[in-house]
């Protein structure tokens, strides 16, 4: 075990070197979003195919997180970080010069699997290589990757996009890639492993759940949720998986893939609950803003990228901030004061209108990252402040298996309500409209419009309809967010004392 002075000199290589990690796993979750038209131009897909380059990612990615954990214990924690960080820098390369559909979901499923382990491990690792007085500042420092890369990823990739090509939204990850693995050869001494079985019953279950919940989501939506034979089934084997992954968690005679006593730890169950709401929040609502933006206000790609950076920049400023008084502050008023500044940007949200500029866009952003920032950093501080050290790794995969599942029911369901909301609010609308009280062409009776007048007439109720669906989406999210803050009361104050880090570097 490396001394003091060691973990001191080498603790800023290290950081930054698990954070390029984290950092390039967090950015490919949106990063594609806006060059996927030009991808499926180039290998001939519908547009129901196309999606799959992202839902591959996230189901990978959210099945292996829980796996990372036991394969830290099992091989070493450096040999998992570096093996994932190489992994990842390979397949983004492969998914850079696809040529066919197949080819790049193969790829974007290997980046999932070989990414997952970077951000619980670099998680980890923070929490090792600083003692408890820095942990809120490490936590900053890992949350500000987490918020403003996701935040980066369309402006960044619709960039890249227009000025060189699609591709180049994964070749971005090679050099970056190869500084990480360099940078963790160098500076990470290897942990402690414990031999322990694997629980591959409660692996393949839990997987099985995730995958299937994953694929309903993402299909639900085009096969008419539960109307459908399809989506029966796959909420049948969700259902099925889940109950089984419970029973031989609770019943198993060895140690399962989950093991129960991390849930006796009262910071970590709650911090579990609110992480899963606040990946809601999170992810749902930036994924709401490019085609409000795109589509009902006509921005073009890299304007709506512009538009919504604010909000990264929020993110940043907030773990500046909240590093430097997350150890002075008790943490569980700087997550009410996050939690209200998000409600009060989703509050401005819900006065959007087709006649705003883009200053309120940009303003609710940046309030909207700032918020979020705020509330997530003193959390992951909360979760683990009781956790046993040696459950950290385990602890980490589930905390962000959780985040991941709820940023993806979060972007499906409020998808979903979009367009059912919609449909709603047209017919609505459209209740209004008459051959004889139309106040849209008081020159033109609707009796007298041509079908150009019709259709014209048509896409005005439509546009009215988007608007109010989102509008909708919003309050929702506002009420959710609303509705975290009673949990808070539920959770421990950090402890204040000092201590050392516990892992080594070389």
């Amino acid at each position: 075990m490396a001394n003091g002075a060691d973990v001191r000199r080498k603790r800023g290589l290290i950081t930054i070197s698990v954070m390029l990690g984290s950092f390039l796993q967090s950015l490919d979750l949106t990063i594609a979003n806006v060059a996927l038209p030009h991808i499926q131009g180039t290998v001939s897909a519908t547009p129901e195919q196309i999606t799959w380059v992202l839902t591959s990612y996230i189901v990978a990615a959210a099945i292996t997180i829980p796996l990372s954990g036991w394969l830290a214990d099992r091989y070493g924690r450096k040999k998992i970080l570096v093996a994932s960080a190489a992994g990842f820098t390979l397949a983004s390369a492969l998914c850079g010069a696809s040529n066919s559909l197949s080819q790049i979901v193969a790829f974007r499923l290997l980046q999932g699997v070989c990414g997952a382990a970077l951000v619980p491990q670099a998680q980890a690792v923070l929490l090792d290589i600083n003692p408890p007085a820095r942990q809120g500042r490490a936590m900053a420092i890992w949350i500000m990757t987490l918020t403003v890369a996701p935040a980066l990823g369309p402006v960044l990739g619709g960039w890249l996009t227009d000025n060189y090509s699609w591709r180049w939204v994964f070749y971005v990850n090679v050099p970056i890639g190869i500084l990480s693995v360099f940078g963790m050869l160098a500076s990470i001494r290897e942990s402690e492993r414990r031999s322990s079985s694997f629980d591959f019953l409660g692996f393949a279950t839990l997987s099985v759940a995730v995958a299937a919940f994953q694929v309903m989501l993402d299909r639900g939506q085009t096969q008419d949720w539960f109307n459908s034979t399809e989506i029966c089934l796959e909420a049948a084997v969700t259902a099925l998986a889940f109950y089984l992954f419970i029973v031989h968690t609770l019943t198993a005679t060895h140690a399962p893939f989950v093991r129960p006593i991390l849930f006796r730890d009262r910071n970590f169950t709650v911090g579990t609950i609110l992480i899963f709401l606040l990946g809601i929040v999170m992810f749902a609502g930036l994924s709401l803003l490019p085609p409000l933006l795109q589509d009902l206000l006509g921005y073009p790609v890299t304007l709506a990228g512009s538009a919504t950076a604010p909000r990264g920049l929020g993110s940043f400023v907030a773990t500046l901030v909240i590093a430097r008084l997350v150890s002075r502050v008790d943490a569980r008023l700087l997550m009410g004061l996050g939690l209200l500044l998000t409600a009060g940007s989703l509050w401005q949200m819900c006065q959007f209108s087709p006649q705003m500029d883009d200053q309120l866009v940009m303003l609710s952003g940046f309030l909207n990252g700032f918020g979020v920032a705020c509330a997530y950093v003193p959390l992951a501080t909360l979760c683990f402040a009781t956790l046993p050290a040696q459950l950290r790794s385990e602890g980490t995969s589930i905390f962000n298996l959780l985040r991941n599942i709820g940023s993806s029911v979060g972007i499906s369901a409020m998808q979903a309500l979009l367009t059912r909301n919609s449909q709603i609010a047209h017919a609505s609308l459209g209740e209004h409209v008459s051959a004889y009280g139309v106040h849209f062409y008081a020159a033109t009776p609707l009796r007298m419009a041509t079908p150009r007048d019709i259709a014209t007439l048509n896409a005005t109720v439509t546009r009215q309809a988007e608007w109010i669906a989102y509008l909708d989406d919003f309050k929702l999210l506002l009420v959710l967010t609303l509705a975290c803050l009673p949990l808070i009361a539920l959770l421990r104050r950090a402890p204040r004392a000092g201590g050392k880090p516990t892992l080594a570097v070389e």
